[in-house]
């Protein structure tokens, strides 16, 4: 089944589309970490509580929603949270240090940072976080197996994300994907418009992985991946 793109007047990867709770569950993160990207997080300090500054700018506040290329920045974002419990602070300081340089407020999913500026991004939190060496490169091999599940267009913007739907590593299945301009930028199956959503929501009401292979005219480990990515978080 082809893929069918919806029309939209601005560009579809900045529209406010996904809530916190959609966001996390989609790149199986912690809502309370999204949250704390995209709205800040109170911090103790001697004068009093105070409240830092979001990572993440969001298209809209109230409520908080989040633009596709906000989802793919938390997905790069994700790889260091996930693999080196990076402090928030650390990370804003080294998004900002990208964003003067880039002269972008995207530069973690900008094709440049994917192909140019990982190094940069290294060193910067090689200083920030002091690392050894051999946490460096953790660090950069965290980084590629998370840009590889990015695809970019022909100038040089992120287009197409494919999320991880259960363990993160190199030979991870691509069969879901989330565009901007498919089906609303929900999770589909890749290629196809048929929402991940659907086809959970049929194996909660008692139909099988095989009866909806047959059905949907797809394989049984992309009817899997489909319901892994709905259902796996909940679970």
């Amino acid at each position: 089944m082809p893929a069918a793109r919806q029309q939209s007047n601005g560009d579809s990867r900045n529209l406010p589309n996904y809530t916190v709770g959609e966001a996390a569950h989609y790149l199986r993160l912690p809502v309370a970490t999204v949250r704390a990207w995209v709205m800040g997080r109170p911090y103790p300090t001697q004068g009093g509580p105070r409240r830092a500054s979001p990572v993440l700018e969001i298209p809209r506040k109230k409520p908080p929603l989040l633009s596709f290329m906000n989802l793919a920045e938390a997905h790069v974002l994700g790889a260091m949270t996930r693999e080196h419990d990076i402090p928030l602070q650390r990370v804003r300081r080294a998004v900002r240090y990208l964003q003067r340089d880039f002269k972008t407020s995207h530069p973690l999913v900008a094709r440049r940072f994917e192909t140019d500026g990982r190094d940069l991004f290294i060193q910067e939190a090689e200083r920030l976080i002091n690392v050894s060496q051999e946490g460096q490169t953790a660090i950069r091999e965290a980084l590629e197996l998370y840009l590889t599940r990015i695809e970019w267009d022909d100038y040089g913007l992120v287009a197409t994300l494919f999320p991880f739907t259960g363990r993160a590593y190199a030979e991870a299945p691509r069969a879901v994907m989330i565009d901007p301009n498919v089906a609303f930028g929900k999770p589909v199956l890749t290629g196809t418009s048929i929402p991940t959503l659907a086809i959970a929501e049929r194996f909660k009401a008692g139909e099988t992985e095989d009866e909806l292979a047959r059905d949907f005219g797809r394989e049984r480990t992309e009817i899997e991946e489909a319901i892994r990515c709905e259902l796996a978080v909940a679970a």
